[in-house]
């Protein structure tokens, strides 16, 4: 079986990455493994994902669909960690937009752990 390496730049197979996550059901150990899964569900249009890891207060602020449009609509480059703690990552994510120009996403996440898992709360964006 081809294994691809992972979106999140780990240089990783998908399968030994996020995959595990996305595919297999297993649940992020750390918020910074969590962050990166979260940008392979977004380079693989996988909203379902997205949405149950956001926290639960932050849920109805999301839409599946926008979630699927923005992922859809931006081909996504690269993911680059800038800094991590135990509950937060700064990162840049790097994507070509509908007209495929190059853009990049700032964010300064953040991150909670209950019930056995992490989950995104929050971001600051620039």
């Amino acid at each position: 079986m081809e294994s691809k390496k992972c979106f999140c730049d780990t240089g990783l197979s998908f399968n030994a990455c996020c995959g595990l996550y996305l595919e297999q059901n297993q649940k992020a150990p750390t918020a910074l493994a969590l962050m990166r899964s979260r940008y392979s569900a977004y380079a693989t249009h996988n909203a379902d994902y997205l949405l149950e890891t956001t926290h639960v207060s932050e849920r109805q602020y999301y839409s599946k669909t926008e979630i699927l449009k923005w992922a859809t609509s931006n081909q996504w480059q690269k993911l680059e960690i800038l800094s991590s703690s135990e509950d937060t990552v700064e990162f840049k994510a790097y994507f070509l937009n509908a007209d495929r120009q190059p853009q990049t996403h700032y964010e300064f996440s953040t991150f909670r752990f209950e019930k056995e898992g992490w989950f995104y709360v929050d971001g600051k964006f620039e």
